[in-house]
């Protein structure tokens, strides 16, 4: 772990960002990299640096960019992922239909 000024929440943070990285193939040493920048950033964010760049402190929170990703809804889909839905629904018609008709058909 890089830093001993890390609480213990932080400890297991690390190791456990340390850990995904190792599973998904990345080496040690960028694994360590990785997790310290990541660990570092959200003691910024969060109040718990002294030494902290104003952009740092600015930028939205991973949980949060993450959680407004995931919940795009219709708007967000692809026409092709709009498609499928229609395909899967058995709407009639699909393959003449623009991405604003496929919205409306599979929001029904």
């Amino acid at each position: 772990m890089p830093s001993t000024a890390w609480s213990a929440k932080r400890e297991r943070q690390y190791g456990h960002i340390k850990d995904s990285l190792l599973q998904r193939g990345k080496s040690e040493r960028t694994a360590e990299e990785i997790a310290a920048r990541t660990v570092n950033k959200e003691r910024a964010q969060h109040g718990e640096s002294e030494t902290a760049h104003p952009k740092t402190l600015k930028d939205t929170p991973a949980p949060v960019r993450g959680g407004r990703r995931s919940h795009q809804g219709a708007q967000g889909r692809t026409r092709e992922q709009l498609y499928e839905d229609a395909k899967r629904k058995g709407i009639r018609g699909r393959s003449k239909m623009n991405k604003a008709q496929l919205e409306k058909a599979v929001g029904r």
